[in-house]
């Protein structure tokens, strides 16, 4: 088949486990397939060199600066964002293809996720569509730069792609809990550095209202005891936040 003028973006950082998976899900159809290391100690790079045009070495400042920079290096205008643990289907390779040749109209794709857990696939509690806004041009989209969660701006109208994009996002609890903590830092940092008025009062309402809004509201339920989890670690999101939010403010006032 001719390949797909679209240039594919993978940010990693230890991803040996993840990366070939990736990289084969859109290698041999996209005209172009970047990776942008950050400072990874495994075999992430040398496992992406088999399949990516280019590999970049780039330590990461914050996640916003780090991912506008790796998409200005795309030669192509339209970029497919992707990370490590996330796969292109075959459909939506066919589609991305069809509706890059016919559009006129948008300058933005979002795209269904199916989320893993393990090999569950969670259906409920807002995790799926889940659609991600993964596909632009690059010229008319960037992110806030900032560390945790950064906004997107984007000039122009945004189209919705139907096929799914597979997202491996947790192997196990433990890796769920792993960076569960691992977010919970930066979202306490970003508090903290915006000097965000948050109180334990504030934090503690929106861990009793997530639980019932993922689990019920939400339909999480359905997925079992696998839902229960999900809405159980979102609820406790906001809290663990504030608990470390709290203590780099104690930090400060003991200086």
């Amino acid at each position: 088949m001719n390949k797909i003028p679209v240039s594919v973006v993978v940010i990693t950082k230890n991803e040996e486990n993840n990366i070939v998976e990736c990289l084969e899900s859109v290698h041999g159809w996209a005209s172009e397939i970047i990776v942008v290391d950050d400072e990874s100690t495994d075999q992430t790079i040398e496992l992406a060199e088999k399949y990516a045009d280019k590999v970049f070495h780039r330590k990461m400042d914050n996640e916003g600066t780090h991912r506008n920079w790796a998409y200005a290096q795309a030669k192509n205008d339209w970029v497919l964002s992707l990370d490590a643990d996330e796969r292109i289907i075959p459909e939506l390779r066919d589609e991305i293809s069809e509706t890059l040749q016919e559009n006129k109209e948008y300058h933005a794709f979002t795209i269904p996720r199916r989320n893993y857990l393990g090999d569950y696939w969670v259906k409920h509690g807002g995790q799926y569509p889940a659609a991600q806004l993964r596909l632009f041009l690059k010229e008319r989209f960037r992110y806030e730069e900032v560390e945790v969660h950064p906004r997107v701006f984007l000039e122009g109208e945004t189209g919705h792609l139907t096929k799914d994009m597979i997202h491996y996002s947790y192997r196990d609890f433990s890796h769920f809990l792993s960076k569960l903590n691992g977010q919970t830092t930066l979202e306490a940092k970003k508090w903290f550095q915006a000097k965000r008025k948050m109180s334990f009062g504030k934090a503690f309402w929106r861990m009793l209202d997530r639980f019932p809004r993922t689990y019920f509201r939400k339909k999480g339920h359905k997925d079992g005891f696998v839902g229960f989890m999900v809405a159980f670690f979102a609820s406790l999101y906001q809290i663990i936040s504030y608990a470390k939010f709290w203590e780099m403010k104690q930090r400060i006032e003991k200086k």
